[in-house]
């Protein structure tokens, strides 16, 4: 039987190292919030770890809402969760989910909170259960999935995968190492003669697209546009030259359409826009996907599966901020979406079932894509979390992008520093400073470590630095 017995929040609040603007927001700085739960599995107690930023106008994308008013949502409803979640006895993990998802999104329902946003605190509770449960066990995350350590029922999600077994679809192995695909965020320099002076960071490491190619031997892009024609183009043009100089032909992307479109048709006619341009024509073979480019209440409307039948040639288009529950894949699949993005931040057993939603898919012969997006994961327990998760589920192309707008983990107590070095010299390198960074050589992070680790995080984490979030 498995309860939680207690949970404690820690804020940490990060200035970024240079701007990041993603959709309607840009970042400079943010809140990393860090839970702790205790649980008692069948008797003996063991804690878990969760950890995400604090990311405004991602879960609810209100120009008009302050920030710190959606930080407080976001704790609210972290509190929430763990309210729910003390009241919760399960014989399994996923049980104990299945009922704390149940509690929680009829709260959310009737607090009128979207689902994106109140499953975000839903995944904290689940994250760190998952961690307790791989460290009780002494099992690591891919181990765990395939062995049915959490009593995953997937027809109890989607009634098509009655019994299929997370064994059945996702890899034997984790992959040893992962492709760090890069972002490029609205607002990134392209080349140093784009940084002001006075914007220029003299921290030892990349800045411009360019100097981050060469600094990481990256090989793999995630390119933000926002729909603003001109302006994405002569973007996209310059962007192109400094990927194909430094990488030649061995290079990828994916284009991220921040929900830029609220009218269904305007995508299609931009985006075969952008492929018709001469000096793009040998840039887009190494398009990957593009990922969610309508507004979420567009997104999964009847018209979208309209336009696909209308739209052959279509390029693989997945969901991203849409996939907010349980049945938004299956829709859409429906549709004619092409898949979905994982993230922590939206549950690691609906990760699961979604990846045996799209396993089932290219059995019927339907190309499927389930890709690895990054919320800003940074620190050495999210990033841990995600990169295990993400060679759990066979993704090998993933987004990585906190670790490019902040110094490596120097703004992270001694205690967390030392454990991300110590446990994950594969992973991380110390910087002329001391701090430690992620080692990304030759596009790629090693996974060694993280795949060995309980959850992608060894042993017991030193959080006594940390000031306990106030109530």
């Amino acid at each position: 039987m498995i309860t939680l017995r207690s949970a404690e929040l820690f804020r940490l609040e990060l200035r970024a190292r240079m701007p990041f603007r993603y959709g309607i927001a840009t970042m400079t700085e943010v809140t990393q919030l860090i839970v702790r739960c205790t649980f008692e599995i069948d008797g003996v107690r063991t804690t878990g770890l969760a950890a995400d930023l604090l990311s405004p106008k991602w879960f609810t994308k209100d120009p008009a809402r302050a920030l710190a008013d959606e930080v407080a949502e976001m704790l609210r409803v972290v509190r929430s969760a763990v309210g729910f979640a003390q009241a919760v006895r399960a014989p399994t993990g996923f049980t104990f989910w299945r009922e704390l998802y149940a509690a929680q999104s009829a709260w959310a329902a009737a607090e009128k909170l979207p689902p994106l946003l109140s499953n975000f605190g839903t995944s904290f509770v689940e994250r760190a259960l998952v961690h307790a449960l791989c460290r009780a066990h002494r099992t690591t995350l891919s181990a765990a999935l395939r062995d049915d350590l959490f009593g995953i029922d997937l027809g109890a999600v989607h009634p098509e995968l009655a019994g299929l077994q997370p064994r059945d679809f996702l890899p034997e192995t984790p992959p040893p190492d992962i492709v760090a695909r890069h972002t490029i965020g609205l607002a990134d320099p392209i080349r140093p003669d784009e940084v002001p002076a006075a914007e220029r960071v003299n921290d030892g490491l990349p800045q411009s697209l360019d100097e981050c190619i060469r600094f990481y031997g990256l090989r793999h892009f995630k390119i933000k546009v926002n729909g603003e024609a001109a302006r994405d183009r002569d973007r996209l043009l310059r962007m192109a030259a400094v990927i194909q100089a430094e990488c030649g032909g061995d290079f990828a992307f994916s284009l991220d359409g921040n929900e830029s479109f609220y009218e269904v048709g305007s995508f299609a006619d931009y985006y075969r826009a952008l492929l018709a341009m001469p000096a793009l024509r040998s840039f887009w073979p190494h398009l990957l996907y593009v990922e969610q480019p309508w507004h979420r209440s567009t997104a999964l409307s009847p018209a979208i599966g309209e336009l696909a039948r209308a739209w052959p040639d279509r390029p693989p288009i997945v969901i991203d901020e849409s996939d907010a529950d349980l049945a938004s894949v299956p829709t859409a699949l429906a549709l004619g979406y092409a898949g979905t993005s994982h993230k922590n931040c939206k549950g690691v057993f609906k990760g699961v079932a979604n990846a045996g939603l799209l396993a089932r898919a290219r059995a019927r012969g339907v190309p499927a894509v389930l890709c690895g997006e990054d919320l800003c994961n940074v620190g050495p327990l999210s990033t841990l979390q995600d990169l295990a998760a993400q060679a759990a589920l066979g993704v090998t192309t993933v987004e990585r992008n906190g670790h490019h707008y902040f110094t490596g983990l120097e703004q992270f107590p001694r205690g967390l520093q030392r454990h991300a070095i110590e446990a994950h010299p594969d992973l991380y390198v110390r910087m002329p400073s001391g701090s430690p960074r992620l080692d990304i050589r030759g596009g790629r992070l090693a996974l060694g470590t993280v795949n060995a680790a309980p959850f992608g995080v060894p042993g017991e984490v030193d959080l006594s630095e940390l000031v306990p979030c106030a109530s």
